[in-house]
């Protein structure tokens, strides 16, 4: 990856005072979620066909492009940076990226994560840390290796549990982030849990967004996380709390596991008023709302005569039509997806 000099950086991106991103209904932007790659080495059936085509490659933004936009997006008030995919591990050189995006925490940028499986999170670790990453979020919806199979299409259990055990290693917090499904793992939320707090891991519960085209029926394996809750319940004392990492999550305490557990529930309970986020695609689209279909192409920016200004325009833009919620529907079996694109191309 070409390096960027500090004075290129502070030239191009860092104007005399932050401009804030702020939405048309005073909503402001802190928080960007940038896909590396719309690839991974999982086939998870709820996220994409098993014959999932992929971009490609010449379409994705370079290493040296998705710097550049992170610095654009620091130098207008974003805080928090998520990196994801796809599967941002199986990028190639996707260390070089972290660590220069560390070198910007602390001038603007508070913190730098990930989103990834963890099949390739062992190689990883030491060297996220060392960039500045101190945690993680974890996709793992099982701990029954022939579920996991089933579910992934792939028999990578042993490296997930490898990786989260590196990560914890690392002294990289770790969150474990599990979609819920009706007959498939909704037996087991509760012993994942139990599992996760056992080591020291908080767990997210997430219900399953109809995104894409997949192998069957989404509306076949949707399990409101109303309804687990109060399952849980129960069995579980469960106690609100106010604690936030800046997502849509909402968490309680669980007494009898001494551990934190959120739900994440875009169809059962809308979150949208408190949103900060924007999701910026591997090849440069901007999607104000995950569950929208209006985007900036930012990739157009970049690759222009005048990336600076044409940039500051699109953000602006951004701004402009980001919705005021998402309308996320699943109630129909049969019915084509709300969105044809699929998570692992917007990025998670």
């Amino acid at each position: 990856m070409t390096e960027i000099t500090t004075r290129q950086r502070d030239v191009l991106f860092q104007p005399p005072e932050v401009r804030p991103l702020v939405d048309g209904f005073q909503r402001r932007i802190s928080y960007l979620r940038l896909s590396v790659t719309d690839r991974c080495d999982l086939r998870c059936s709820y996220c994409m066909p098993e014959q999932m085509t992929f971009l490609p490659r010449k379409e994705v933004l370079s290493l040296e492009e998705l710097h550049q936009l992170a610095l654009g997006f620091i130098a207008r008030g974003v805080t928090k940076l998520r990196i994801t995919g796809g599967e941002p591990l199986v990028r190639r050189d996707i260390g070089d990226l972290f660590t220069a995006l560390g070198r910007e925490l602390g001038r603007g940028l508070e913190e730098l994560t990930l989103t990834t499986n963890a099949t390739q999170l062992a190689k990883h670790a030491d060297s996220l840390a060392k960039a500045g990453v101190r945690r993680v979020n974890i996709s793992l919806d099982t701990l029954d290796p022939v579920r996991f199979e089933e579910l992934s299409r792939r028999n990578r259990l042993p490296q997930v549990l490898d990786g989260i055990a590196a990560a914890k290693e690392a002294g990289l917090k770790v969150k474990l982030n599990t979609v819920a499904l009706k007959d498939i793992n909704e037996h087991e939320i509760a012993d994942l849990v139990s599992w996760a707090h056992g080591q020291g891991h908080d767990v997210t519960l997430i219900e399953v967004m109809p995104l894409g085209e997949v192998d069957g029926d989404r509306i076949d394996h949707y399990l409101p996380l109303t309804d687990v809750r109060a399952k849980l319940e129960r069995h579980w004392g469960l106690t609100d709390i106010d604690h936030s990492t800046g997502g849509p999550a909402r968490y309680v305490d669980v007494a009898e596991t001494g551990g934190r557990l959120g739900f994440i529930t875009p169809l059962t309970g809308n979150f949208c008023s408190g949103c900060n986020r924007l999701r910026v695609t591997a090849t440069g689209q901007l999607y104000p709302c995950l569950g929208g279909g209006e985007r900036v192409d930012l990739r157009a920016a970049l690759r222009s005569d005048q990336p600076e200004a044409n940039l500051e325009a699109a953000l602006n833009e951004a701004m402009r039509i980001k919705p005021e919620r998402h309308h996320f529907d699943i109630s129909e079996a049969g019915q084509a997806p709300h969105l044809p694109r699929h998570m692992s191309m917007t990025g998670g």
